[in-house]
């Protein structure tokens, strides 16, 4: 879904603290957030699927024949009670999104229990964005339309492919004609900002198709699209027994053909695979991209919360299994306190996805780290061609896009 290698990019990183609580850091302490810590965002999980596609590696699970979703809802706002305890989380929350698994397989009346269990808690922006991801084979019209009265303003659909033959090797639950109904559904539901996702480098995808399956999910007119490469993933089914894929020349060229087709569409692309007509960038991940802070609940979520007083920026991830998730979910699983070196990567890391990159000074504002502490990396990079050399921004250049690992390996050993 569209938040696929987005909010977990760098979960493992830090110091484990799960066996003990966080002290009040001392070498955090020379941070300084002078303008107090970075804008925070919610992200929810509604772990369960209808079934586990083939290269998928979320934390996603089968769905019992009983969906336990109001136990499920008890549990999450148990969670969010458990992250509210920090003082730093007490603040306006800009954004929501409800990723999965599949969350439209929740009823109306559960996610509309769930957000006003958070309003009751939190302080929401007036204009906060609140994302829903669905699946085309769970639509239902009754559904969508209780999610928008409930507060849901954006959905995110996960179309993949518009072809039949290659639905069915990515072991979707759909067909091209669901996918054209979800749309249509979520019009009817009065959805004025809809995300399709799709991917291209299918298996035994050829250029010509690859071109013909954009250039259908352009006709459906989503607000924005997320277009990015199938990845073998460790620890999948097509891990395990990999499909015929394109080589990385194809590859190379579906892209590139994706990004003109995309443009003249009016579809401007923003970040490495997210493209989106004017005014219509997904606010909340930009809020990663920016090294925002985002505070994680439900069974195997992650996130970011930044103590502006005492300069610690910590991470916390919650149990992955469901069923443990749903028996203890005000306990974290892990804990983690991020230092210097972590920072810095982690900034690179998101913010240097963005095409327009971003101003230099967000880096001291988002880590409470001086500029210098950034500049033996920044240099390197643009000594290499990697990133753009204007001062007042941290933009890759072109080949910095292309060559992103070897841009970010720089600011690993910053």
């Amino acid at each position: 879904m569209e938040r696929d290698r987005r909010a977990d990019l760098s979960q493992g990183a830090g110091r484990d603290l799960s066996e003990r609580p966080a002290p009040a850091d001392a070498a955090a302490r020379h941070r300084h957030f002078p303008a107090g810590p970075p804008p925070l965002a919610l992200y929810v999980h509604l772990p369960w699927c209808v079934r586990k596609c083939p290269y998928c590696d979320f934390n996603s699970h089968a769905a019992p024949a009983a969906l336990p979703a109001d136990d499920y809802v008890s549990a999450l706002l148990r969670d969010l009670d458990a992250r509210l305890a920090a003082p730093a989380a007490r603040r306006p929350i800009v954004s929501i999104f409800i990723g999965g698994g599949t969350p439209s397989l929740f009823p109306g009346a559960a996610i509309a229990r769930l957000l006003d269990g958070i309003r009751a808690r939190c302080a929401l922006a007036d204009d906060a964005e609140i994302t829903l991801e669905a699946n085309p084979g769970t639509v239902d019209a009754g559904h969508f339309a209780a999610y928008r009265a409930a507060g849901v303003n954006r959905l995110s659909i996960g179309v993949q492919s518009l072809s039949p033959q290659h639905l069915t090797a990515l072991g979707r639950i759909h067909d091209p004609a669901q996918a054209r109904r979800a749309v249509t559904v979520a019009r009817a539901a009065g959805f004025d900002n809809v995300n399709l996702d799709m991917m291209f480098g299918l298996p035994r995808q050829t250029l010509a198709q690859a071109r013909a399956d954009l250039d259908a999910l352009i006709a459906l007119a989503p607000e924005h699209i997320s277009y990015y490469q199938l990845t073998l993933e460790p620890n999948t089914a097509f891990a395990h027994t990999p499909p015929p894929v394109p080589d990385d020349d194809l590859l190379d060229a579906m892209q590139e053909q994706g990004i003109a087709q995309l443009a003249a569409a009016g579809y401007a692309r923003y970040e490495v695979s997210a493209y989106a007509r004017s005014g219509r960038r997904c606010r909340h991940n930009l809020n990663y991209w920016r090294f925002g802070d985002y505070l994680g609940v439900g069974a195997g979520a992650h996130g970011k919360l930044t103590d502006a007083v005492t300069g610690i920026v910590e991470r916390r991830s919650s149990k992955r299994s469901p069923a443990d998730y749903l028996a203890d979910p005000d306990k974290p699983s892990t804990r983690a306190l991020l230092d210097d070196a972590d920072l810095v990567l982690e900034f690179a890391l998101y913010a240097l996805r963005l095409l327009d990159g971003v101003d230099a000074a967000l880096f001291t504002a988002h880590t409470g780290l001086p500029p210098e502490r950034l500049e033996p990396a920044r240099a390197h990079a643009v000594a290499a061609g990697l990133l753009e050399p204007d001062p007042a921004r941290l933009v890759a250049t072109p080949l910095g896009l292309r060559f992103l690992n070897d841009l970010l390996g720089g600011f690993a050993e910053a």
